[in-house]
């Protein structure tokens, strides 16, 4: 019995850290998995150039997992483990999100996609590690008490996320709203939104809906992500699905507002208008969720 509540733990314990560094790898990514220049330097780029970048990606990886990782005491064999990892969920993630934006499908070659995929997978694979690293803790209250004095200690008690019964219902609105303007924001005035949004399916589409819906949930509930403690400790149904519409409306609204601001709206479609706010609102999702997390 206790050897199955172990396996259990260590699993969740796993889950929890590759969803950590899931969102980490797209923390750091985001903005070049939204750039053109890197999508054809996947084609442009000599084989040799990019088998360099891929050992020194990896050389990269071996290096940081071992002195600044999240098992700094490991083997050099686990360090080689966790380096392989996050190379393969860096892969993985960036082919998914090149293929919801459009970037690759079965009409190109195996060695454009090949390319485009190690030219994104390499830095999501840093993010990766970073993220899995440095922006756990969730579950750890923090003995730093930072500029709230000596007398100010975290509240130890289970906060629903975006419940208005504590008071705090705008304050969260806002620190949301703040996370999801700046990770917006960094995307919004650049060509490829409308690219993407002009040349993307109405199933892609709705498939980075749902992701970014998805990244709402995992990392307000499930990741153990720096800060969510007060957050993810009531998980019920409706708290979930509360927190997770409530954080996806704040991003399209921020995403939109954005858009407008840069006149990205002006004489486009209401379609096309559409597209475009879901396509930035997986970068404002990130924000409004994980940024919010670390902003306050």
């Amino acid at each position: 019995m206790n050897r199955r509540l172990k396996l259990e733990r260590s699993l969740a314990k796993s889950l929890q850290e590759y969803l950590r560094g899931i969102t980490g790898g797209l923390l750091f990514s985001l903005p070049l998995l939204y750039t053109m220049e890197v999508w054809w330097a996947g084609f442009i780029v000599h084989p040799v150039r990019l088998l360099i970048y891929v050992l020194a990606t990896f050389t990269l990886l071996l290096a940081y997992n071992r002195y600044a990782g999240l098992r700094r005491s490991a083997g050099a064999l686990e360090v080689a483990i966790d380096s392989v990892e996050e190379m393969g969920i860096g892969l993985v993630v960036a082919a998914v999100m090149l293929w919801l934006l459009g970037q690759i499908n079965t009409d190109m070659n195996l060695t454009e996609i090949g390319g485009k995929i190690v030219v994104e997978a390499m830095t999501v694979a840093i993010g990766v590690s970073i993220g899995t690293a440095q922006l756990g803790g969730g579950g750890k209250q923090e003995s730093d008490t930072g500029m709230k004095g000596e007398d100010s200690q975290p509240s130890s008690s289970p906060v629903p996320f975006l419940a208005d019964g504590e008071g705090d219902f705008g304050g969260q609105i806002a620190i949301a709203l703040c996370g999801a303007v700046l990770f917006a924001a960094n995307l919004a005035p650049t060509e490829e939104i409308i690219v993407i949004a002009i040349e993307v399916s109405t199933a892609r589409l709705l498939g980075l809906a749902l992701l970014s819906i998805l990244f709402a949930v995992l990392i307000l509930f499930y990741s153990d992500f720096t800060g969510s403690q007060r957050f993810s400790q009531i998980r019920g149904i409706k708290n979930i699905l509360f927190g997770a519409v409530i954080t996806y409306a704040i991003a399209l609204f921020a995403a939109a507002a954005i858009l407008w601001f840069f006149g990205r709206f002006d004489d486009t479609t209401l379609f096309i208008c559409l597209a475009q706010t879901v396509v930035l609102g997986v970068a404002s999702t990130l924000g409004a969720s994980a940024g919010r997390l670390l902003l306050q």
